[in-house]
């Protein structure tokens, strides 16, 4: 059952979250993080998580200069790579975990895709509200179950995972685990950049950052702030590939409430159309929809949000506004 802990960041009480968290947009074109942790952490180390980058983890130079060499790097990836090569049986069922879950997500992209075209559609139809209301509210609705069901299902493998294979209790990851902890006691802040989001999500659960991350003070950037949030979601309008949907992809680690962020959100949604706009922010709803663009910052705090700046959020009708602070934001 050792699993089954970490995987409760979507339940995660006000003691589970973040002493605070910023959360800031990319910084290649535009670069904010250096003030920031100045400001939060003006003298201490600062630990950071660049597993999302994977075999380029150490390449964190910019990053270290950045601020102001006082940073220590986790280096999740190469820890996992060292529990794996320690744990040969651990890292086969990892895999196979993996396989089950790409399964999974397929089929829920078959599912996941009808339904949208005919939430669409029906949103196309003309003619009576009285009669039209609901049935756009009873599409919605069956959206929103499907994605509730794919965030279980994705649960129960991982909890079977971890039943069956208690990673948490393995030497190779206890020993790693208390290395992250006894770094984490040392420093005043931690930075976690973004990258692979799938991979930088599974070394974080994997030597239950969840909880060690707890009470801290948070700096996310881009795909960092993702996996941190409650709900993971993926999205893209226009991919490569074709036609894109959202995808409820998995829970984050829960350290902070009520925010689906959305890195380089103008540029990969299709903003202008505020009907389709629309459509994503209700699906998401009560959490508010953020467009982590370059530049954005963001912090929340047990007060609730603010924003520093103009960060935008998707309205209900499609539109964008100004994050205002929510009070106490859940």
């Amino acid at each position: 059952m050792a699993r089954r802990k970490q995987s409760e960041g979507r339940d995660r009480g006000p003691g589970g979250r973040a002493r605070s968290a910023i959360l800031l947009g990319p910084q290649r074109l535009q670069v904010t993080l250096g003030p920031v942790a100045s400001e939060v952490a003006p003298d201490g180390k600062i630990a950071t998580v660049t597993a999302g980058w994977q075999e380029r983890e150490g390449e964190d130079e910019e990053l270290d200069a950045e601020l102001g060499g006082r940073s220590l790097n986790l280096r999740l990836y190469e820890r996992f790579d060292r529990v794996s090569d320690e744990d040969p049986e651990l890292a086969r069922a990892h895999r196979e975990t993996q396989d089950r879950l790409k399964l999974l997500r397929r089929a829920y992209n078959v599912r996941l895709s009808r339904l949208k075209d005919a939430w669409e559609a029906v949103g196309r139809l003309t003619g009576g509200p009285d009669v039209l209301e609901p049935e756009r509210e009873a599409a919605l609705d069956g959206i929103r179950r499907l994605d509730n069901h794919q965030l279980s299902r994705v649960r129960e493998i991982r909890e079977e995972f971890a039943e069956r294979h208690a990673p948490a209790e393995l030497p190779a990851v206890v020993r790693e685990r208390a290395e992250i902890a006894a770094t984490l006691e040392k420093v005043d802040a931690v930075v976690v950049a973004g990258g692979h989001v799938a991979v930088l999500l599974n070394r974080l659960n994997l030597f239950g950052l969840g909880d060690l991350l707890a009470g801290k003070i948070l700096i996310a950037l881009s795909g960092g702030a993702m996996v941190l949030s409650p709900r993971v979601v993926l999205f893209h309008d226009s991919p490569p590939q074709g036609p894109g949907h959202a995808e409820a992809f998995e829970d984050g680690l829960g350290l902070f409430p009520g925010i689906v962020p959305l890195p380089y959100g103008s540029q990969r949604l299709r903003t202008d159309d505020r009907e389709r706009s629309g459509r994503f922010a209700r699906r998401f709803a009560p959490a508010t929809c953020v467009l982590l663009d370059a530049g954005t910052h963001v912090e929340w705090r047990r007060r609730g949000w603010r924003s520093v700046g103009e960060a935008l959020a998707i309205q209900p009708d499609g539109g964008l506004a100004p994050l205002r602070a929510r009070s106490r934001a859940r």
